[in-house]
């Protein structure tokens, strides 16, 4: 089965919510969510790599998500719907957000100089990161608030805001804790000596 074929699979049999048919014609027709990298050139800078983060991501989050300790602790109890949204849809801020440009890069068999893509950044919508994401998916379908938050907070400490106003959200809001850990499991550990 292809990334494709296992993210269209995991979000028709899960994501049945008023929009989300209009939400997936959008991510097939009219962007590259299927192609795009997941950054320029940390985890996921190679074509696809967007859609295996995000099936990356859903693996990470579903193995937290069955943890006793989670579901007694944490009184973390989420529905397989919301657990698809917010790991399949978390970085969709990044859909037609990288363009291919063309740089010199010395061949290191040959000696010799030659032209190779690379991903710059072309984004068209600066809206932060995952408040553009909780953004284009709200244009399309309802959030519950935790998945909005969990959506929103996903980047955890590694994002730059204010360090007491993540940890308060994350407190708050579980599951935005969750995706945080899920997130930074597949960026780091599996994605993180990509080629």
């Amino acid at each position: 089965m292809t990334d494709k074929e296992q993210f269209l699979q995991i979000y028709k049999e899960n994501i049945t919510r008023e929009g989300a048919d209009k939400l997936l014609e959008f991510l097939e027709k009219k962007s590259d969510f299927f192609t795009a990298p997941a950054s320029t050139r940390f985890h996921g800078a190679y074509e696809g790599g967007l859609l295996r983060h995000s099936l990356n991501v859903y693996e990470c989050l579903t193995a937290y998500l069955e943890r006793e300790r989670v579901k007694e602790q944490y009184k973390l109890s989420v529905s397989a719907e919301t657990a698809a949204v917010v790991a399949l849809l978390h970085d969709i801020c990044k859909v037609n957000f990288y363009k291919v440009s063309m740089r010199n890069s010395k061949n290191e068999q040959t000696g010799e100089w030659e032209k190779v893509p690379y991903y710059t950044i072309n984004d068209t919508l600066p809206y932060g990161h995952g408040e553009k994401s909780v953004y284009m998916i709200s244009g399309f379908m309802r959030l519950s608030r935790d998945e909005a938050m969990a959506i929103r907070w996903h980047m955890g400490f590694s994002g730059i805001e204010d360090k007491n106003t993540i940890g308060a959200a994350l407190e708050k809001f579980p599951l935005a804790f969750a995706l945080s850990v899920a997130d930074m499991e597949a960026s780091y550990f599996l994605e993180g000596n990509e080629e």
